[in-house]
């Protein structure tokens, strides 16, 4: 146990701290390598976790190369404009249209979608819009916790998400049957509370003349309007594949490499650069950070937890569910949702999934929303991070956790009491 968890934190350290741009699929790939050689985990090991990461890594990608294409012909910041002038030059209607937009590009192209793609665009608006340093802070603070907070609605919303469906079998739609509620609440609560903590920084009026118009945005008046046609066929074809038991990567990525070879043809995107710029070192990252975490599977840490999750359940069903998803929340934050996703839907197999199916949707709320506790807690904030100091926003661990233990545990709450 202690050498399996010391080889995990140390590759989680180097893969917070990246020193000398070492990258985060490589410091993983480092980490598995070593767990072989110390015998942490078997080849076996390394076969068994590939086959339960592989969908949701490949569904990933194809989430995020979709983002990106349809983030350069301007469908992103169109999406912006828009809601920031419906809000008619009110800054506290801005502040809730923008989480609703935040919400909405989480459920359907990932909370990683939302950090990377949607944050430049915030900023950029922000300073667009002459925005004093504290509401462009509430704003961005704002925009990064929806992205987690809402990310719970369909399998494809967030990675934990595609890799539990996949472990326990569920359905595209019997998922998204029995996370709606759930989400729905967490939505509800991210916007009331995160309103009453930044109500006072939120301006009263902004002036919306200052933004474009949102059609000037775009820059394919044609392949955005068929990208309106194309989202809806994708999602025809995700529960066409949930009908036949078909891997929700086979439509995310073959439907991002069709949009990609539509939007060629319209000369939209540079095909190759797009390729090239998709984030494939997650695909290293899921499979050696996860390989790394098996170790503390061997090393009898999911039996741990399972017994914990089944002394929970001695106290009926409500404790069990609030205590799995604060559980998993605290878990996640101190050592990041993705090794913490994997242990805890092993833990939960070994109690029994029949009988315990909410746990799992509890596990998966923990997963997403407890991270936001801390600037570790998931890879999301992470690239959230990462791209805010890209644009010269850096926030500091101290003053993001002022923000994140406050908000967090009462929309956790609120979202698990949908499962009860």
């Amino acid at each position: 146990m202690i050498l399996a968890f010391g080889l995990f934190l140390v590759t989680l350290l180097f893969i917070i701290w990246q020193p000398k741009g070492l990258q985060i699929g490589t410091t993983a790939v480092i980490g598995a390598i070593v767990a072989l050689l110390l015998g942490v985990v078997s080849f076996d090991d390394v076969i068994t976790v590939t086959d339960i990461v592989w969908d949701a890594t490949l569904a990933f990608i194809g989430i995020i190369i979709l983002s990106m294409v349809l983030d350069e012909i301007g469908f992103f910041e169109w999406a912006a404009i828009k809601m920031a002038k419906l809000s008619g030059g009110s800054g506290n209607k801005m502040f809730v249209y923008i989480l609703l937009l935040g919400a909405l590009v989480a459920a359907f192209f990932a909370n990683d979608g939302a950090a990377l793609i949607l944050t430049p665009i915030l900023l950029a608006k922000m300073k667009y819009l002459k925005m004093k340093p504290l509401p462009i802070f509430a704003f961005l603070m704002a925009g990064g916790f929806i992205g987690d907070s809402a990310s719970n609605p369909l399998v494809i919303s967030n990675l934990t998400n595609i890799v539990t469906a996949g472990y326990f079998n569920i359905g595209f739609l019997e998922y998204a049957k029995n996370m709606l509620l759930p989400n729905l609440l967490s939505i509800v609560a991210s916007i009331a509370v995160l309103w009453v903590y930044f109500r006072k920084d939120i301006p009263l009026t902004v002036d919306v003349t200052l933004l474009p118009e949102p059609a000037s945005v775009i820059k394919n008046q044609t392949l955005f309007k068929l990208s309106w046609l194309f989202l809806a066929l994708l999602m025809v074809g995700y529960l066409v594949g949930d009908h036949y038991q078909l891997p929700v990567s086979f439509f995310a990525l073959g439907g991002a490499v069709l949009f990609l070879a539509i939007a060629t043809y319209y000369k939209a995107v540079k095909p190759l650069e797009t390729i090239k710029g998709a984030p494939w070192q997650v695909v290293w990252f899921s499979i050696g950070l996860y390989v790394v975490v098996y170790g503390l599977k061997n090393a009898g840490l999911t039996d741990i937890i399972a017994s914990w999750i089944e002394a929970l359940s001695h106290q009926g069903s409500a404790v069990a569910i609030i205590g799995t998803g604060f559980l998993s929340a605290v878990i996640s934050s101190v050592m990041n949702n993705m090794p913490t996703i994997m242990i805890m839907d092993i833990a939960i197999d070994k109690v029994g999934y029949v009988g315990n199916e909410a746990l799992v949707y509890a596990n998966i709320l923990g997963s997403n929303l407890g991270p936001k506790m801390t600037p570790i807690g998931s890879l999301a904030t992470l690239l959230w991070l990462h791209v805010l100091a890209q644009k010269g926003v850096k926030i500091g661990w101290i003053e993001y956790m002022k923000v994140g233990l406050v908000i967090t545990p009462p929309v956790l709450f609120v979202a698990l009491l949908g499962l009860i």
